[in-house]
Parts: structure tokens; sequence; C-alpha cells
């Protein structure tokens, strides 16, 4: 009995898509936009297309890992089939943890900025307190069980993908297509080679598509996960590369540069204001909130998913032991996503979590390759190409920053220092004389 009622629990592939897209669809367009605009001008368009190529290399390690081993732990269960456990799949799964939590933070962020565009000018500084407010919502939901979860992410995915699409096409064939001459340069590209800017821009429009990762955490709450898990990463992306291309290029028409950089917090409702009216304007605002609203309950479920597996692994200390909470892992991720939201501005989150994603990113594809290619069938060319390029835009996107905001490279430094110094005192809390770890690996119960 108690089998067929986790039966009916699973998520369908239908579900799992919703909340892979609920994830990708929020900051990616109703933030980043104007991130990406502000370094490199017209060719943003083209960065959103560049990086879901970038993302297309990268999903292929991921689909390869869900197909062979679909697990609620996702990146953790891939990290330590490769490396074992210990020090270093902690390690790379809590940057993988963190850059989640600092999604959940920005989209939170951003439900802050649009919404307060329907409040007086005066309000301006109450986006965080919105988005802290967004993430405790998403808590309540999460405890509320699958299905639950699971309707309202489809629900609002269907309402939000199709009201972007319209908002999209319906701007695009108004305003035409944009005239991209890549004439702009940042202020910090100036003494930079031609095209440097555009490749550290990479950084954050893979960011805007890396919620594809969190469908792989669905491995222990999915239907028939060896394939469904594959099909749901590949068609997110799909879709959501369509809504990004389409809707930058009708950006781009609607608004000049400059003011898609003075309104990077909320480009979106501004671009729609010139070419639909107040009414474009309203309509768009609402359409964020609910992508935004959705985008931080399916983070926030896989990030906890996450969480609780890496306590099951024991590669964090066991969190069932803080108390008698309901779902500590769940809180301690709310809790996080608070403290964050509170603390950085939208600019900074973003930059954090690019560079934990992208340094997460390449230990998976050299796991595969160096550790996994005896027991997974897959093509090596594949994953080395996205090692590369993701140190070709890791490397430019922290230059970038060195130029113009070194404090986020410091902060993003001091993250990783105590990620590795945590694990590595934890790991050693659980290791006996002769040197062996005591790891609990039932990752699926």
């Amino acid at each position: 009995m108690k089998n067929v009622k986790l039966e009916k629990q699973k998520l369908s592939l239908t579900g799992s898509i919703s909340l892979g897209t609920g994830v990708m669809i929020g900051a990616g367009i109703f933030v980043l936009m104007g991130q990406i605009a502000e370094l490199v001008g017209d060719l943003f368009p083209l960065a959103f297309v560049a990086g879901a190529i970038i993302v297309g290399f990268s999903s292929y390690s991921y689909v390869k890992f869900s197909n062979a081993y679909p697990s609620s732990g996702g990146v953790v269960k891939f990290l330590s089939k490769s490396y074992g456990p210990g020090t270093t799949t902690g390690t790379f799964s809590l940057l993988m943890y963190v850059s989640m939590v600092v999604s959940e933070s920005l989209v939170a962020g951003t439900f802050g900025a649009y919404t307060l565009r329907l409040f007086p000018e005066e309000y301006a500084g109450y986006a965080s307190i919105l988005g802290v407010l967004l993430i405790a919502f998403a808590y309540i939901i999460n405890i509320s069980g699958n299905k639950v979860i699971e309707s309202f992410a489809t629900f609002t995915a269907i309402i939000k993908v199709v009201g972007i699409t319209i908002l999209a096409i319906s701007g695009l064939l108004i305003s035409g297509l944009p005239t991209i001459t890549g004439s702009y340069i940042a202020e910090s590209n100036i003494n930079l080679p031609k095209g440097f800017g555009f490749i550290a821009a990479l950084a954050l429009s893979v960011l805007a598509y890396k919620g594809f990762t969190t469908i792989t955490n669905q491995g222990g709450d999915i239907e028939n996960p060896h394939k469904n898990i594959g099909k749901s990463i590949i068609i997110s992306i799909l879709i959501c590369t369509f809504i990004y291309v389409t809707l930058a290029l009708s950006v781009a028409g609607g608004l000049s540069i400059a003011d898609i950089i003075k309104a990077k917090d909320y480009a979106l409702a501004a671009a729609a204001k010139p070419v639909f009216g107040e009414l474009g304007s309203l309509l768009t605002i609402i359409l964020a909130i609910i992508a935004t609203v959705s985008g931080v309950i399916a983070s926030v479920y896989s990030a906890s998913r996450m969480l609780k597996m890496l306590s099951n692994m024991k590669q964090v200390p066991n969190l069932n032991k803080l108390g008698n909470a309901k779902s500590p892992a769940l809180i301690f991720t709310v809790l996080l996503a608070i403290l964050l939201t509170i603390l950085f501005d939208l600019t900074r989150i973003a930059s954090i979590g690019a560079i934990f994603y992208l340094v997460m990113d390449i230990a998976i594809h050299w796991g595969l390759i160096r550790y996994l290619k005896n027991e997974i069938k897959f093509n090596p060319i594949i994953p080395l190409l996205a090692i590369a390029i993701d140190i070709i835009v890791l490397g430019a996107f922290i230059y970038i920053k060195y130029l113009n905001d070194p404090f986020v490279l410091v902060i993003a430094l001091i993250g990783i220092i105590l990620v590795i110094l945590g694990e590595r005192l934890f790991m050693k809390s659980h290791t006996d004389s002769e040197g062996k770890m005591h790891m609990g690996m039932d990752d699926e119960h």
C-alpha cells in the first residue's frame, strides 16, 4: 500500500519539465538580460544563442549521468560516482548547492524589483523584503508535498511560457528585428581585445540556462527516471532557448541599449511600455511575478533535495540532529536564500552564482572523462569541449569582474575556501584511525 502511494506521488515528465523551466525562466529573462546588455550592448540576443550552444555541450554529460544513475541526489550522485565519497565530492557538491541557493535569491530579488514597479518610486528600497516574503511562501508550498508542487509548477509554467511567448512574438512583430551593430563598448572593456566582453557575458547567459541541472535532482521522484530525466533536460533547454532569444530580439527592437542598461533590474517591463503601452507593461510585470514565484518554488525544491542527499551521504553534518523541525534541509536552504537576498544586489548575486556553477560544471565533465569511461558509454570529445569552453568563459568573466567589481571575486574566493576547509574538517570527523571514511551511501532513503 505504501509503495502504491509513493508511486502516485511520482512526478510526470510534464511535471519535471515544468519544474525545470520554472527554475530557468525567471532570472534569465527578467534580470540577466539587462546585465548581459551592460557588457555587450546590442549583441545580447546573440549572447543567449551562444549560451544555449554552450549549455547544449554541457548538458550532454548530465544526460549521460542521469540515464546511468538516476537519483534524488542528482549532481551529488554524479560527483560521488566519479570521485568517490570524500572531500572532493563534498566540495563540488556544496558549490553546486550554493549556486542553486544563489539562483533562488536572484529570482526572489527579481520578484521584488518587478513587483515594486506597481508602486511609487519611494518604495524602491523594499525589493529585498518582498524577496524574503516570496522565499517564505516557497517554503510553505514545498512542505505541502510533491503533488502540490507539481500542480503549482505546471499551472504557473503554462501561464508564463504561453504569456511570455505571446509577448515576445507580438513585440517582435510590432517593433521588427533589431539592428545589431556590435559597436557598443562597455567602460570595463575599453582596454580589452575586441570580443572579450562578449565571452565574459556568456557566463551570465549560461547562468540563465543552468536551471536544467536541477532536473537531475528528481531521479527519486520522477516516473521512468532512466529515460524521463534526459528527455526533461533536453526539452526544457529547447523551450527556454526559443523564449530567451525571441524575447531578447523583441526587447532589443523596443528599447535603446542605454535604456535597457538603465532599467536592467526590470528591463522587460521597461521594453514593453513603448511597444504595448501601460497595459502591456502591467501585463509584463504580472508575468514576471508569476514566473519568479514559480522559479523560487522550483529552485527551493531542488536545492533542498540536494542538501538532504548530502546529509544522507554524510558529505555534510546530519541535519536531522539539528532539532525536531520538519524538513531541516528545506529550512536551512530557505534561511540561506533569505540571507543572500538581504546582503547582495542582483548583479553581485548573479556573478557569484555564475562563478560557482562554472567551477562545479568543469568537475562534472572531468569526472565523467577521467573516472567513468569504462562504465558509461559516451563520446569524450563533447565533455572535453565543454571543459575548454567553461575555462575560457570563466577566465574572461573573472578578469572583467577584476576590472569593474573585484569585491565579487573576494566573496567568491572566500566562499570557495570556506567550503573546502569546512568539508575537509568534517571529513576528518568521521575518518577512523586507519584513514577510512565511514560514509552513508544509501542515498535514496
